[in-house]
């Protein structure tokens, strides 16, 4: 617990640094400008669309009734954009981390290094590849996992755990990897992650909990249609501010974890062979 409260100061302050506050510009206007022209010229198409096909469900009448029956008749309106919202955020989020991941990651660590870990060897046991497909077999897991419990993400209190361990467990199957790629061996990564897993795990629902705010915002803004893009930029920032500051977080963290074992390592091969005593006569 001790390594991981550090870590996260370290990431903390670092995150403050000119050059770590400027990593977020670039994934911020890409995933802008994607997202931002979906939402602008697609929300209202999309969102009359799912109003006729939810109209066409008999479970979505019930819906209607049972809110109604407490005077929530606003909810017909609402839902469809209700609806769309958790369609895009997994779609949004994703984006933002593969962005970090990609372009943010490695200059996060080019920055690290010069500044905190100089004394570590960069043994390159990673690569662009290797990340990549690291990424896009989590992101496809996370994705199935996150349309099988959709439902979930709307009945409390589902909608405060499923959401956070699933990006928990995404953020920390990516961010792991590109952590280490630069440092470690792929044999030394494979032993932190095996070693760590747990506290890897709990960085990531952490960082998860923190990605569950932006989402607030989102379903503000499904109710508050005509400050939807406003408010869909705000929360896209707030991804990308809270994916960089994982990336300081899982970096400290794994940085100071490589440290530690190949110190382990190496006072392990220097340590004297034992002693061979003669037998007795």
């Amino acid at each position: 617990m001790n390594d991981i409260l550090r870590a996260l100061g370290r990431a903390l302050v670092s995150l403050l640094h000119p050059r770590m506050l400027w990593l977020t510009a670039m994934p911020f206007v890409v995933s802008g400008l994607i997202w931002g022209a979906v939402i602008w010229f697609g929300w209202e198409p999309f969102t009359d669309f799912l109003r006729l096909w939810l109209e066409q469900w008999q479970f979505t009448h019930w819906i209607y009734r049972f809110f109604g029956y407490f005077g929530a008749d606003s909810v017909r309106m609402t839902l469809a954009p209700f609806i769309l919202v958790a369609l895009l955020v997994p779609l949004i989020v994703v984006t933002a981390l593969l962005l970090i991941a990609g372009g943010s990651m490695p200059a996060v660590l080019r920055h690290l290094s010069k500044r905190h870990y100089h004394h570590l060897e960069a043994r390159r046991g990673g690569s662009f590849w290797g990340s990549l497909g690291q990424s896009l077999g989590a992101t496809v897991i996370f994705l199935i996992a996150a349309l099988v419990t959709l439902p979930l993400w709307l009945v409390p209190p589902f909608f405060a755990i499923v959401p956070p361990l699933l990006w928990g467990w995404l953020t920390y199957r990516v961010m792991t990897y590109d952590a280490l790629a630069e440092h470690a061996t792929a044999d030394e990564r494979r032993r932190i992650v095996r070693q760590k897993r747990l506290p890897l795990l709990v960085i990531g629902v952490a960082t998860g909990l923190l990605g569950s705010l932006p989402t607030l915002l989102w379903v503000s803004s499904a109710i508050m249609v005509v400050l939807f893009p406003v408010i869909a930029l705000v929360a896209i920032w707030m991804y990308v501010v809270i994916f960089v500051f994982s990336a300081l977080w899982f970096a400290h963290y794994c940085l100071r974890a490589l440290s530690r074992l190949r110190a382990e390592d190496a006072a392990r091969h220097e340590a004297p062979d034992a002693t061979v005593l003669p037998l007795p006569r």
